[in-house]
């Protein structure tokens, strides 16, 4: 029994409380073989009151999911059999706009059992055969704040986002407005924090990795798309816990956009005023980082959490890594990983508002969608950059063998 069955084998009969009544012993079973699977360093953090508080999430997310199709009328337009495209001119939506987060709704409602679909000449196409459950986001929320009320930074993100898709899939309203708009900075301050267990995973597994491959000596690390300073924090504390600080000859934190630059800025300086030197910079990665103070073979370590995967030429970024790292210099970076090709994760509910997000460069063998890529798909894409050495920590294609949702991996490769 995989952790998704647990929950549920119909989404009609889907019940939160079942995750925090039997379910939980069953859950433990389960978490029993992932942390067998799992490096010491890892077993804290990917606990049972994290998977928990995992798959309630990703049952919010799918009632979220459902209240969107209602609202745009997409399960109307899925009546017949129909493509995403075909789906989104039924209902009247923005062809533009609506076509990513469109095919992934009826993907993640087809992967649920709530839609019927088959592929027709290559391209999936889907049925509406039942009418969809009424199931009320509100309930799980207020599961999760019984279990484990730090998560719900993550909630609130979500349900966000959900007010105003149909306005996005309509094309009246960009995700910039929707997700960035200033008065969204305090929501995104408490859904990338530490403090939050669903965000923090990666963060944590980011900074285990880097601390385990951290060579001794005097590193220079450069941090790309540093956001609002909670992986750098969850780094210097776990270099500083495992008394190793001092091999750390310079940090420099990078960040594109300015408001989080100043906020990361603020806090960490707060926060770590006595470890290694910081330096705080704008950086574009994709443009070329010689052009922004970053010389050729200049650091030993580039380091990124859920970054590198909106990066809009993923192969002209990994170049740029590679160049300025000295020989021998790594690339550490912690992703929510796609376990699996075509399938769906909760995070991409919010994320594909964002075109960043959604429409990169594609390459058909080592980018093939937008949004997250599997392990594989990672290890080809560092491989084809000409990085060695390339490795995954933990081991999420075992890990995907009993846990198929779980998402969090560090990747690492050298020059």
């Amino acid at each position: 029994m995989d952790a998704e069955t647990i929950v549920s084998d119909r989404v009609d009969a889907l019940d939160p409380e079942h995750i925090l009544g039997r379910g939980v012993a069953e859950i433990e079973a389960v978490q029993a073989v992932v942390e067998r699977l799992l490096p010491p360093p890892l077993r804290s953090i990917v606990d049972t009151q994290f998977s928990v508080s995992h798959l309630l999430f990703d049952e919010y997310v799918l009632r979220l999911a459902i209240q969107v199709m209602q609202d745009v009328k997409l399960d109307a337009a899925i009546g017949t059999w129909a493509s995403a495209a075909e789906a989104a001119t039924r209902a009247g939506l923005d062809p533009r706009a609506s076509q990513v987060p469109v095919d992934w709704l009826l993907r993640h409602l087809a992967a649920r059992g709530a839609v019927t679909s088959e592929r027709h000449d290559r391209e999936p196409r889907f049925l509406l055969e039942r009418v969809l459950p009424a199931l009320a986001p509100a309930a799980v929320v207020e599961t999760q704040r019984a279990h484990d009320a730090a998560c719900l930074p993550a909630y609130t993100i979500a349900e966000t986002a959900a007010r105003d898709y149909p306005a996005f899939l309509r094309g009246e309203r960009s995700g910039d407005e929707i997700l960035l708009a200033p008065m969204r900075l305090p929501l995104w301050v408490a859904y990338f924090s530490n403090d939050n267990p669903l965000y923090r995973v990666n963060n944590r597994i980011g900074a285990a990795a880097l601390e385990a491959w951290l060579p001794r000596g005097a590193n220079t690390i450069l941090e790309l798309g540093g956001g609002l300073g909670s992986g750098a924090s969850a780094v210097l504390e776990k270099l500083t816990a495992a008394g190793r600080l001092g091999d750390v000859k310079a940090y420099r934190f990078t960040e594109l956009v300015p408001a989080f630059l100043r906020r990361a800025e603020r806090w960490i300086k707060e926060r770590f005023a006595d470890a290694a030197p910081l330096s705080f910079a704008s950086l574009d990665m994709n443009r070329p980082f010689v052009e922004q103070g970053v010389a050729p073979a200049s650091v030993s370590q580039v380091y990124a959490v859920n970054t590198l995967h909106v990066a809009h030429d993923l192969a002209f970024t990994l170049g740029e890594i590679r160049q300025a790292l000295v020989p021998g210099g790594q690339l550490v970076v912690s992703e929510c990983i796609r376990p699996s090709v075509g399938q769906t994760l909760y995070p991409e509910f919010v994320f594909n508002l964002m075109s960043t997000f959604r429409a990169p460069r594609l390459d058909p063998d080592l980018r093939p969608n937008g949004g997250f890529l599997t392990p594989e798909q990672w290890t080809r894409a560092f491989s084809a950059a000409g990085f060695a050495d390339v490795r995954v920590m933990p081991d999420i294609a075992r890990i995907r063998e009993v846990f198929p949702s779980f998402y969090a991996a560090a990747i690492a490769g050298t020059r």
